[in-house]
């Protein structure tokens, strides 16, 4: 506030955007080659704050309007509240609204404005209960009679109007309720990015056209950092290109700072689609960081490797959404794998930080690293809390260093913050104060609070002994008794771990861990000459508390399945020795001679959809790549898309082909699960259209799948919204089962609608463990 007021606002509502801030504002959208604006709306209002703003804003050449809540150029709620008489209830107090937007429309008419239509409840919420299309026609039909009345001897149809069809409004539309053409309809997302609708084939005649409104919000709001990727956006508003929505595109950013870069491309894009493809998209990173950091070509392309990780990274889960077991802390090193990938990252925008002039150092501080090293700490954070609770179950005395580093790394995310506030003498204060650590529902928390920790008392020995003993893939912990060791609970067997020679990190680990205060030594033996050990002995202490060690087997040794037994025993001051015994299996699995493709191993396959043997196109339409798009490598989408939406039936359309080879089924019951990830597409071509796809194994018949249920008239599907949903998740799951001996197959996928992108594929046949982001890709035999 103190940068643009006397440090008390606006006289009426405390508002600090007067025109000193909106015209730094104006400036910026035209360098962006914007020129379309709605104000903020929930602490203040454009024309009450400042008289200067509207003038201002037509002066600079830019085109004022109101949100979708918004009619007629004036304020909800704060202008309503103080100028409004009544409820803002059209039903039962229909003149005095009447009269009130009669003000607005006068007080716009000298500026270039566009008018928003229609009417929304109080608090960006529906209507009262009961209102309908009917009501809801006439205060159109009366707000065109205000404009036809105020802009006497103008032609209605060329005053600027627009009808936002967000939320419940979309469903009005669904219902049959319609507007004069020349009223352009503005279609929107479901706030996580996803266009709820577009313009099917019979809407595009109309002579106002169409557009979008772009939005965050539900389940959590994310203004906190930048977690939107550049592909996804050219993905839905190439679409929106394609269906002819381009007559208005307007961006609901959150805040501004954090999504600078994305802001500039979501115009750059409106400005000049036809620049863009999904072949040239990373050159848009490359050429902003030469731009805005005076880097070489090589930097400016790992700036840009850099914002393409941070951004999946984010866009996996929201930041708001982590929790301390998103990622699976025992299967598939799935947790590991994240904070090993947010350090290389880290690594390496601090490498080029450091790299950089004094004066290019605050700039990248703030659009690159901090929302690097915010995000890794966030990160870091959540899942130091997950493996503070699962060790605190297991009784290791490491629980109390996770819980010392989950406290260091919630300071450690307010000292990056003050960091960016302290840059350049405070030009960036407050710019991050977004909370963003505990959510409790969809809004803001009041304040960041640190993840729940628990710890163990550090100078009492566990029950069962000195040693811990914690085998890969399992929450259980041996010696002694723990709830996932078996359905028992208690009294359960030794662990046993598997490995098969198609396993993709090709060992195991069991960790070696202080069960209390006292120090103590250990060995570790086999009773086979095959498997192989990282490590045969080692000490633990309070102050070294944990070793790993990796398992592994000379395959050259084994035929088949054999088995093993791994011997702890540890050797503390003043006690017995204590052994604790670990079974393990290793199956030597082979493959015939001349196969190629992705093999089986750990009871499963997994393959990145950009990986196709073979991509065969029909009618000009193929599969293409959509680099870096998605939660792990890249994807895939029928391409070109065109505006006649062509389908196909299943076996009929474009295909991918994946060769596989499988070991096992189900239970050994001759079956197999295929499970499709695919990125969230609602049903934006029309209830009739509902998106799909088709999955074949073999010659099998192909199975297809309507994967997005149908959605009540304004609403979204079910499994859709929630903090599992599918845009929570940020991906869907289609099942499909298909009986396969082991051997050798083929799995195909057939285009049956546009706009499909798939993902990944998890073929399982008995062994595939849960985890959020599947198992990583299987080997591959080339």
């Amino acid at each position: 506030m103190e940068k643009f007021t006397n440090g008390t606002g606006a006289p009426l509502t405390g508002s600090p955007f007067n025109h000193f801030f909106y015209t730094k504002l104006f400036e910026l959208l035209l360098r962006m080659k914007a020129n379309y604006l709605w104000p903020a709306i929930w602490s203040s209002a454009f024309d009450i704050d400042d008289p200067e703003n509207q003038p201002l804003g037509d002066w600079w050449g830019i085109v004022m309007g109101t949100s979708h809540q918004e009619p007629m150029m004036r304020g909800t709620p704060i202008e309503w509240d103080l100028f409004g008489s009544g409820p803002w209830d059209y039903g039962v107090n229909a003149q005095n609204i009447y009269n009130y937007w009669v003000y607005g429309a006068e007080r716009a008419k000298p500026y270039e404005s566009i008018f928003t239509m229609g009417m929304r409840g109080a608090g960006d919420l529906p209507l009262a209960e009961g209102q309908d299309i009917t009501l809801l026609e006439q205060v159109v039909s009366d707000q065109r009679q205000i404009l036809t009345n105020v802009f006497n001897g103008t032609n209605l149809t060329d005053i600027p109007q627009m009808w936002c069809l967000y939320k419940e409004v979309e469903g009005y539309y669904d219902d049959g309720m319609r507007v004069p053409d020349d009223i352009t309809l503005l279609w929107t997302d479901d706030n996580f990015g996803n266009i709820r609708r577009f313009p099917v084939i019979s809407e595009r005649n109309r002579t106002g056209g169409a557009g979008v409104y772009y939005h965050v919000g539900d389940p959590r709001d994310f203004k906190w950092i930048t977690s939107t990727q550049i592909t996804k956006t050219f993905e839905q508003m190439s679409l929106a290109i394609d269906r002819n929505a381009d007559r208005i595109w307007i961006v609901n950013v959150g805040d501004l700072k954090p999504y600078e870069m994305d802001t500039e491309f979501f115009i750059a894009y409106g400005w000049d689609a036809s620049i863009w493809t999904p072949e040239n998209l990373n050159s848009f990173v490359t050429s902003w960081a030469q731009r805005e950091f005076d880097l070489p070509s090589q930097q400016s392309l790992q700036v840009s490797n850099i914002i393409a990780g941070l951004t999946r990274f984010n866009a996996r889960r929201k930041p708001e959404l982590l929790n301390s077991t998103t990622y699976s802390l025992t299967n598939y090193r799935e947790a590991d794998t994240m904070l090993s990938d947010w350090k290389n990252l880290s690594d390496l925008s601090t490498t080029i930080y450091n790299s950089l002039s004094s004066d290019k150092q605050a700039a990248y501080f703030q659009m690159v690293h901090h929302p690097v090293q915010a995000s890794y700490t966030l990160t870091n954070m959540w899942i130091s809390a997950g493996i503070n609770n699962m060790r605190a179950s297991q009784a290791r005395l490491s629980t109390n260093d996770y819980a010392d580093q989950v406290e260091t790394l919630f300071e450690q995310d307010y000292d990056l913050e003050q960091q960016y506030h302290q840059l350049l003498d405070g030009k960036w204060d407050h710019m991050m104060d977004q909370t963003h650590v505990m959510y409790y529902y969809w809004q803001q928390p009041q304040a960041n609070t640190m993840p729940p920790v628990s710890r163990v008392q550090p100078k009492k020995q566990a029950l069962a002994g000195v040693m811990r003993i914690t085998p890969e893939g399992t929450l259980g912990t041996w010696p002694g008794d723990n709830p996932n060791q078996c359905a028992q609970g208690y009294s359960c067997p030794p662990p046993t771990m598997s490995l098969d020679s198609f396993v993709t990190f090709g060992n195991r680990y069991i960790d070696v861990s202080a069960g209390g205060p006292a120090p103590f030594t250990f060995t570790v033996t086999s009773n086979v000459s095959w498997l192989q050990l990282s490590q045969t002995k080692g000490s633990i202490s309070p102050s070294s508390s944990e070793q790993r060690i990796f398992v592994s087997a000379d395959w050259s040794q084994i035929t088949g399945a054999e088995i093993a037994t791994i011997t702890f025993t540890a050797t503390a001051a003043n006690q017995p020795p204590l052994v604790q015994t670990v079974g393990f299996t290793a199956n030597h699995t082979t493959i015939p001679s001349g196969f190629t493709g992705f093999v089986e191993g750990d009871g499963g396959v997994s393959i990145e959809a950009i990986h196709a043997a073979r991509n065969t196109s029909v009618g000009g339409i193929s599969w293409i790549e959509l680099p870096g798009y998605g939660r792990t490598l890249s994807a895939l989408t029928p391409w070109p898309r065109g505006g006649g939406e062509t389908n196909f039936t299943a076996g009929t359309g474009p295909s991918l082909e994946y060769d596989f080879f499988t070991f096992n089924t189900i239970q050994g019951d001759g079956n197999i699960s295929v499970t499709t990830f695919v990125a969230p597409t609602l049903n934006a071509n029309g209830d009739d259209r509902p998106v799909a796809l088709a999955v074949q194994v073999d010659s099998l018949a192909p199975q297809t799948t309507y994967f997005i249920p149908p959605a009540v008239p304004g609403s979204l599907p079910d499994a859709w919204d929630g903090l599992d949903g599918f845009a929570a998740n940020n991906i869907v799951s289609i099942p499909n089962n298909f009986p396969a001996a082991p051997g050798a197959h083929t799995l195909k996928i057939w285009m049956i609608e546009p706009s499909v992108i798939v993902e990944k594929i998890v073929i399982d046949t008995g062994g595939v463990a849960p985890s959020y982001l599947g198992p990583p890709e299987s080997i591959k035999i080339t």
